[in-house]
């Protein structure tokens, strides 16, 4: 495996958001979560990149231990997170965006690198002078996404990437989701969208109050009576 959740619990004061999930993602897999608003799958991408304090769990990337590492320490071992809500630099051009998503990086030409993620997503390309501030919704999805990838990540958390967008850009952030994932990079999802999700990802986990109910292939969860009563509107 390349990433091993065991047993991750996270409480917010009194609440407990997650409770005992454990979830994994192979080399080369997209790996989707999915289920309701305040099921926990957020939570549990952020305690995979470090942004939440874990008590007895454990995570494992690389056959590594990476439990107590700060976020920018996960990053240097090879995983780049696209947060909800993009969190851009406003006031900083596509460009100079791109250039702080390579942060961490200590080899490597960083201008070779940019050209490539400017290959991956052209509608960038004539915007790359501009401020990130003034991009429409879509455009700043796009572009938090190729600032992610500037690590060059072995695993790439995605968490809501199509939320708020228009029909034609959700389409375009599937269809990169999946070019990335050809190109070796593997995925963690986290998506309101479940069936798109489930239709790209090779494994999901359904999230219910906090804890784990399904666990199969995309494709079979998609065909779950049950899956598809419960929680794709079915």
């Amino acid at each position: 495996m390349l990433l091993e959740a065991k047993n991750i619990s996270v409480s917010y004061g009194q609440v407990r958001a997650i409770e005992d999930v454990s979830f994994s993602v192979s080399p080369g897999e997209i790996v989707a979560m999915i289920g309701p608003n305040g099921a926990g799958k957020s939570t549990a991408l952020k305690a995979v990149f470090g942004m939440v304090d874990l008590k007895v769990s454990e995570i494992i990337f690389n056959g590594s231990s990476i439990r107590g590492l700060t976020p920018d320490e996960r990053v240097m071992k090879g995983i780049s997170l696209i947060p909800e809500g993009r969190r851009l630099f406003p006031s900083m051009t596509v460009i100079e965006n791109l250039e702080m998503g390579a942060f961490a990086r200590t080899r490597g030409n960083l201008k070779a690198e940019i050209g490539k993620v400017l290959e991956l997503f052209p509608l960038l390309k004539d915007k790359k002078g501009q401020k990130a501030g003034v991009l429409s919704t879509g455009e700043q999805q796009v572009l938090a996404m190729g600032r992610a990838l500037m690590q060059k990540p072995v695993l790439l958390l995605a968490d809501e990437p199509s939320l708020g967008l228009s029909p034609i850009y959700v389409d375009l952030i599937f269809e990169k989701l999946i070019e990335v994932n050809g190109s070796g990079t593997s995925i963690l999802l986290v998506e309101q969208n479940a069936r798109m999700a489930l239709e790209i990802a090779h494994r999901g986990y359904v999230f219910k109050n906090g804890r784990i109910f399904f666990e199969d292939t995309g494709r079979n969860l998609l065909a779950d009576e049950n899956v598809e009563k419960v929680f794709l509107g079915g």
